[in-house]
């Protein structure tokens, strides 16, 4: 089921068949370099059935990114549930394969999910939790109008980023009153 669309690009649903494709990114170490480790086989499945639990219970999750011109497969994106120090907030969440890196395509699913949670979650803003030395992940919270919060350590490994918004807001610093940080 396609969630969104952009001008290069389609988010869907996960579906098991998609576990497959996820491996390109989860057994590549450089890709897999900012988490805890690689994921085999059984991990896709299971990753893809957390996805299908989380649209069942909040409406979205990560969601397989493809190319609207040929379907191809490029990576996830998507709108992750989290508890931030006691506080329910919506994260921004992306992982591509690498060899689609440089493109362009992580910001432009970004950018379309964070307005996606704006316009369907009416959520005050959304977050994106990255570790520090994540510098390409970085660049693009940043290109998608994030700044800095805090530096402070959220879980191990993990670094507090959020954009301050509200619904209807055009994304973006100082705009009618509205601030972005990450």
């Amino acid at each position: 089921m396609s969630i969104l669309e952009t001008d290069r690009l389609r988010l869907r649903e996960m579906t098991l068949l998609d576990a497959e494709l996820l491996l390109e990114i989860f057994q590549d170490p450089i890709a897999m370099r900012h988490y805890p480790s690689t994921i085999d086989r059984q991990g896709a499945i299971a990753w893809v059935e957390r996805a299908q639990a989380s649209y069942r219970q909040h409406g979205h999750g990560f969601w397989l990114a493809e190319r609207r011109e040929d379907g191809r497969f490029l990576g996830q994106c998507g709108l992750l549930a989290q508890d931030v120090h006691g506080a329910a907030e919506v994260e921004v969440a992306y992982l591509f394969a690498r060899r689609f890196w440089g493109h362009g395509y992580a910001t432009e699913a970004a950018g379309a999910c964070r307005d996606w949670a704006f316009t369907h979650l009416a959520v005050p803003r959304v977050v994106s939790l990255i570790r520090r030395e994540n510098l390409p992940s970085i660049r693009v919270a940043e290109r998608n109008g994030m700044r800095p919060v805090s530096l402070e350590e959220t879980s191990p490994g993990k670094w507090r980023m959020r954009r301050m918004g509200g619904v209807g807001k055009a994304p973006g610093p100082d705009r009618d009153g509205d601030r972005a940080w990450w």
